[in-house]
């Protein structure tokens, strides 16, 4: 009778000679999680500022709305009351979009030096990887060279 060949035993060889390190994925994988919680923090912090400039936004035009709405003596009043709070929404909302905008610029900025600090860094992890990848196959090559 034939014997089967042990295929368990062949694989172990097989990746044996094969070593693998997941301190490279693992690093990867910390790397990742890092950069994530900074743009994270990025995006909260510009949600938070967006919505405080939003709230006192509505604030201040509930304010002028109330003023605008009290009862005046004279017809031509209400048609001045319209206009002061025309032009005074004018200049507040002129106010908060350059608010809103200076949010989301300090937002792109930090972004992009997180992208670009990130970028740095898996560069020279990937570089860091190659070398020491390199550094193992000539030594494995010459390990089964010298074997022959």
């Amino acid at each position: 009778m034939t014997k089967t060949p042990d295929l368990t035993a062949m694989l172990k060889d097989v990746m044996g000679a094969f070593p693998i390190d997941t301190s490279a994925m693992e690093d990867a994988f910390k790397t990742t999680a890092s950069l994530n919680e900074k743009l994270s923090g990025v995006a909260l912090t510009a949600a938070e500022k967006s919505t405080e400039i939003s709230s006192k936004w509505t604030q201040e035009t509930l304010a002028k709305l109330a003023e605008m709405s009290k009862a005046k003596d004279e017809p031509v009043d209400y048609a001045k009351a319209m206009t002061d709070f025309a032009s005074a929404y004018s200049e507040t909302a002129a106010e908060h979009m350059a608010a809103f905008a200076e949010v989301a610029k300090k937002a792109q900025m930090e972004t992009v030096e997180l992208m670009m600090a990130a970028g740095k860094d898996m560069s020279e992890d990937a570089s860091a990887a190659v070398k020491k990848a390199t550094k193992e196959a000539t030594a494995a090559v010459k390990k089964a060279a010298t074997a022959k």
